[in-house]
């Protein structure tokens, strides 16, 4: 992998690589792709550094973890969402102003139709054979911004709604009941 990070030339990818791979365990290509969205989110909707950002990822596989150690979006300060649709994609958005209802944000996604211009990579992303990190990121670095389609949407700010904290009528621990229900879910899933 040194080898390909020494093909990269933008200081600003090679600091958020050093700081990724502790995180991440390795330069993963599906990290990788994260940080390549991540460049396309900030262009496109002028995100600076240390800015709040909203992120929803469509797969757990990888794609999150750049978001999570460079923007700060976590799943505990409710700044990432991840559905698990296996799907490289991402929406992104910054904070919303208050008494804003929606927000403009980003969607963006690896394209197949696009990742077949770089054999290699739309081999691994296809999953049509295996392909080593280093080769398919190797593809991404060519590649750079033309594998991927974006659109901007429009992304609802949630409501806070207040917190309805109960005693479980089984357990007895304390639960935040979102539909008024006396019993957590631990209890009803059992």
């Amino acid at each position: 992998m040194d080898e390909i990070i020494a093909k990269i030339d933008d200081p600003i990818m090679l600091s958020q690589i050093e700081k990724l791979v502790p995180f991440h365990g390795y330069l993963s290509t599906g990290a990788f792709i994260g940080l390549q969205m991540l460049k396309i989110a900030k262009e496109l909707l002028d995100i600076k550094n240390g800015e709040r950002v909203f992120v929803t990822c469509e797969t757990l596989n990888c794609l999150p973890d750049p978001f999570q150690i460079l923007c700060g979006s976590t799943i505990g300060n409710k700044g990432l969402k991840i559905l698990d649709y296996d799907k490289m994609a991402i929406t992104i958005n910054k904070a919303a102003e208050t008494g804003e209802e929606r927000v403009k944000g980003v969607r963006i996604f690896l394209d197949p139709e696009k990742t077949a211009k770089y054999p290699v990579f739309h081999a691994w992303y296809m999953n049509e054979k295996k392909v080593p990190h280093e080769e398919a990121i190797s593809e991404l670095l060519k590649a750079g911004d033309d594998v991927y389609t974006w659109e901007f949407v429009e992304v609802p700010v949630p409501v806070k709604a207040k917190k309805d904290v109960r005693l479980c009528a089984v357990c007895g621990e304390s639960f935040v009941s979102k539909d008024g229900t006396s019993i957590c879910k631990g209890c009803s899933n059992k």
